[in-house]
C-alpha cells in the first residue's frame, strides 16, 4: 500500500477541506456536512447560486473554485465517492435561504453524482426551489461512448468559470443554464498518465510497466482507450490531439484551421512542474501548426486524481462573450491569475543586451606556446571525459549523481573552444576565457566556482607570469573560492585539493625553485588532499545534508581537482 501523509485515512476528506478553509478567509463549511460555501452569502441574493461537487481526491477541485465570480459552494464526498443526497439537499437550502435566484447544479457524468445529485434536485424542486442541473461529460477517450456516456473531467472547471461569470453578472437561471449547455457542446478533454493512482490505505488502481504510457483513463483512475509504449512528450501530445480531434470519433471535438479555443493543461496529481511545462508548449506549438487559435491557455493543477502522473489537455472552441466569462474576475483561490493575451510560442524574444567590447587576444597562430598550452588541456580534457563514470558513482553517495556529467560538459566545451580558434599563450588571457567557456557551458554550482577560481586567478597574471605570480594566482583563486562559496580547507569541497596544491605550490616563490619537482609535490599533495575526504564530514555543498555515516567515499569535486592538476603535470 503506497505510504500517504495523512492524519487518518477514514478523516482525510474532512481534514483537507477543513485545512483548505483554515488557510482561505473567503470559505465557510457548512456546519454538519461536507459542504464548503462563500463567506459572504448574503451577496448571492437575487443571483443565481452556482453548486457543484464529487468525490475527493481530485484537489483543487471542487471547493478552490468557491469564490465570488465562480462556484457559490460545493459538496464533497469521501475519496472518489459521490457525496450524499442529504448533503446536496443541505447547500441548496444553505443558497436559497440566502436569497439566491435559482440554482444551477453543475455535475461530472458519473452514475453516483448523476444520482445523488439528482435526488437533491428532485426534493429541493418538490420544497419549490427552482433548481437545474447542467451534467458535464467532456471525455474525448471512447470512439463509441456507451450507454453511461462521456465521462466528466477537467473541462467541468471551464464550465464552473463560465456559469459563475454568467452569475456574478446578474444573468437568470434560464440564461445561465442554456449558455452553460452549449459550452458543454463544445469542449474535449483527453488524459494520458504514466502511473496509477491509490485511495489512501488501498493499493494502486492499475499496474503500468515501466515503459508504458496509457491513453483515455478517468480520474478515478479507471480504463483507459489505449496502452503504449513512453513517447516524448512532443509525441505524446500530437497523438492526444489526433485522439481528441478524429472524425470518426463520436466523442471527437472539431477542431478546424482558424478555430479559437481556451487550452486548458491540467496536471493529474504526481507530474512534476517541468514535465507539465513541456507538455504546455508542445500542445501550444502543435495547435498552432494546425491553425488554430489560443485564446487563453491554463496551465496547473485543476481537477486531479491524487497522485497519478499524468496529464489532460481540455479544449473550448471559444467566441468573444466565452472568452470575456473566462477572463472575469474571481476570488476562487484555484483560478489562475491570467492576464489577457493569446498563447503562443512565436512570441518575440528580448534581444540580449550588447556585450561591451572584449580586451584584443593573441593573435591566432601556431608557436610552441600554443601547441603548449592545446596539449595541456587537451590532456586534461580527456581525462575529465575518462572518469566520467567515475564521478558520477561518487557523486551519488553525496549528491546528486552528476559530477561527471558536468566535468565532461566543461571537457566537450573546451574541445570546441580550442577546434574553433587558437587558445591564447599569454597566461593571464588563457585563464580568463577558459573562465568564459565553463561559465556559459559547465553549469552546476561547479562552474560557478571554476569560474571564480580561473577570473581570480588571471587578475593576477595579467602583468606577470613567473613562477611566483603562478602561486600569487592560485592563492587569488582559492581566496574568490572561499569568499563566495562559503567552503574552508577540511569541509570536505574540491577546495581541500586545491588548497593542498597551492601550499606546495608556494615553493615557486623561490628563485632556486625547479618547476617540475614542484608541480609533481602539488599534485601529490593534491591527490592525498582528495583521498582524506574520505574521512571528513562535509560542512559546505549537497553532502553537508548527508549524515556523515553514509559518505564512504572521497569528495568527487576534490578527486576532479587532483586529476586536473595530474593531466597538467603529464
Amino acid at each position: 500500500v503506497p505510504k500517504k501523509l495523512v492524519t487518518t485515512v477514514s478523516g482525510c476528506a474532512d481534514d483537507a477541506l477543513t485545512g483548505l478553509v483554515a488557510c482561505n478567509p473567503g470559505l465557510r463549511l457548512l456546519q454538519g456536512h461536507r459542504v464548503v460555501l462563500r463567506n459572504d452569502l448574503a451577496a448571492i441574493r437575487g443571483r443565481v447560486a452556482v453548486l457543484s461537487g464529487g468525490g475527493s481526491g481530485h484537489e483543487p477541485a471542487h471547493a478552490g473554485y468557491v469564490g465570488k465570480g465562480m462556484l457559490t459552494g460545493v459538496v464533497a464526498g469521501a475519496v472518489f465517492a459521490s457525496p450524499s443526497v442529504g448533503s446536496v439537499l443541505t447547500a441548496i437550502r444553505a443558497v436559497t435561504q440566502a436569497g439566491a435566484a435559482g440554482v444551477l447544479l453543475i455535475v461530472k457524468n458519473y452514475t453516483g453524482d448523476r444520482l445523488n445529485f439528482g435526488m437533491a434536485l428532485e426534493r429541493a424542486r418538490a420544497e419549490g426551489t427552482d433548481v437545474r442541473m447542467v451534467v458535464v461529460g467532456d471525455d474525448c477517450a471512447f470512439t463509441k461512448p456507451g450507454k453511461a456516456g462521456r465521462r466528466g473531467i477537467c473541462g467541468t472547471v471551464l464550465i464552473h468559470k463560465v456559469a459563475g461569470a454568467l452569475a456574478e453578472a446578474g444573468a437568470s437561471l434560464d440564461e445561465i443554464e442554456k449558455k452553460v449547455m452549449a459550452a458543454t457542446k463544445v469542449m474535449g478533454t483527453l488524459g494520458l498518465s504514466l502511473s496509477p493512482c491509490s485511495i489512501p490505505g488501498s493499493k494502486p488502481s492499475f499496474q503500468l510497466a515501466a515503459d508504458e504510457m496509457e491513453l483515455g483513463l478517468g480520474i478515478h483512475g479507471e480504463a483507459g482507450v489505449r496502452r503504449m509504449k513512453v513517447l516524448p512528450a512532443d509525441k505524446a501530445v500530437e497523438t492526444m490531439l489526433k485522439h481528441m480531434t478524429d472524425p470518426s470519433s463520436a466523442s471527437h471535438l472539431s477542431l478546424a484551421p482558424g478555430s479559437s479555443v481556451v487550452l486548458v493543461v491540467n496536471n493529474l496529481g504526481g507530474l512534476s512542474c517541468l514535465e507539465l511545462g513541456i507538455v504546455a508548449g508542445a500542445a501550444v506549438r502543435c495547435l498552432e501548426n494546425r491553425g488554430v487559435s489560443i485564446a487563453r491557455a491554463l496551465v496547473g493543477s485543476f481537477m486531479t486524481a491524487l497522485e497519478m502522473a499524468g496529464v489532460s489537455l481540455t479544449l473550448m472552441l471559444v467566441d468573444e462573450e466565452l472568452v470575456r466569462l473566462i477572463d472575469a474576475k474571481t476570488t476562487a483561490m484555484a483560478w489562475p491569475n491570467l492576464l489577457a493575451g493569446l498563447a503562443t510560442t512565436r512570441r518575440e524574444e528580448i534581444p540580449a543586451p550588447v556585450e561591451g567590447p572584449k580586451k584584443p587576444q593573441d593573435e591566432a597562430g601556431t608557436g610552441p606556446g600554443v601547441v603548449r598550452v592545446q596539449r595541456v588541456l587537451e590532456r586534461v580534457c580527456s581525462t575529465l571525459l575518462d572518469m566520467q563514470d567515475r564521478l558520477n558513482e561518487l557523486d551519488r553517495g553525496a549528491g546528486d549523481g552528476d559530477c561527471g556529467h558536468t566535468h565532461a560538459r566543461a571537457a566537450q566545451a573546451i574541445r570546441e573552444w580550442m577546434r574553433a580558434r587558437p587558445p591564447p599563450s599569454a597566461p593571464g588571457q588563457l585563464l580568463s576565457a577558459l573562465a568564459d567557456v565553463v561559465l556559459e557551458h559547465m553549469g552546476g554550482s561547479s562552474g560557478v566556482l571554476y569560474g571564480l577560481f580561473l577570473t581570480a586567478a588571471a587578475r593576477s597574471l595579467r602583468s606577470r607570469s613567473d613562477f611566483p605570480a603562478w602561486a600569487d594566482a592560485m592563492d587569488a583563486g582559492i581566496e574568490a573560492m572561499q569568499r563566495y562559496g562559503g567552503a574552508a580547507p577540511g569541509d570536505r569541497t574540491m577546495l581541500d585539493s586545491l588548497f593542498a596544491a597551492a601550499q606546495a605550490l608556494h615553493s615557486l616563490r623561490n628563485p632556486s625553485a625547479n618547476l617540475l619537482q614542484v608541480l609533481a609535490a602539488a599534485v601529490q599533495s593534491a591527490e592525498a588532499a582528495a583521498e582524506a575526504t574520505r574521512h571528513m564530514e562535509a560542512a559546505a555543498g549537497r553532502a553537508s545534508y548527508v549524515h556523515s555515516s553514509r559518505l564512504e567515499q572521497p569528495d568527487p569535486g576534490a578527486v576532479a581537482v587532483a586529476a586536473v592538476l595530474g593531466a597538467v603535470l603529464e
